[in-house]
């Protein structure tokens, strides 16, 4: 799992607390529920990491929530800038 430190991280997070906070569920819930490592949750919401697809879309079946939920206000800026992509940029 990469660690990205990023607005994009932070935003999903939010989204991934606020949605189990509304579903009452705690953090070792979550993990039990998605089957994802329930260190992983908490740096997912403490934006420190970024989920990988497959692991957004467990948590959001987990929560009963559209995967699309956690995307929702992302914006392309939000994500760190790479070499390669300040060349791509530059087109």
């Amino acid at each position: 799992m990469p660690r990205v430190a990023s607005p994009a991280a932070a935003h999903i997070g939010a989204r991934i607390k606020g949605a189990r906070e509304s579903s009452t569920m705690t953090q070792d819930q979550l993990a039990v529920g998605s089957e994802i490592d329930s260190s992983n949750i908490r740096a997912y919401e403490a934006g420190r990491a970024l989920p990988n697809l497959q692991s957004l879309v467990r948590i959001a079946e987990a929560l009963k929530t559209p995967a699309g939920y956690f995307l929702e206000g992302l914006t392309f800026d939000m994500f760190p800038v790479t070499h390669a992509d300040r060349r791509r940029r530059k087109s």
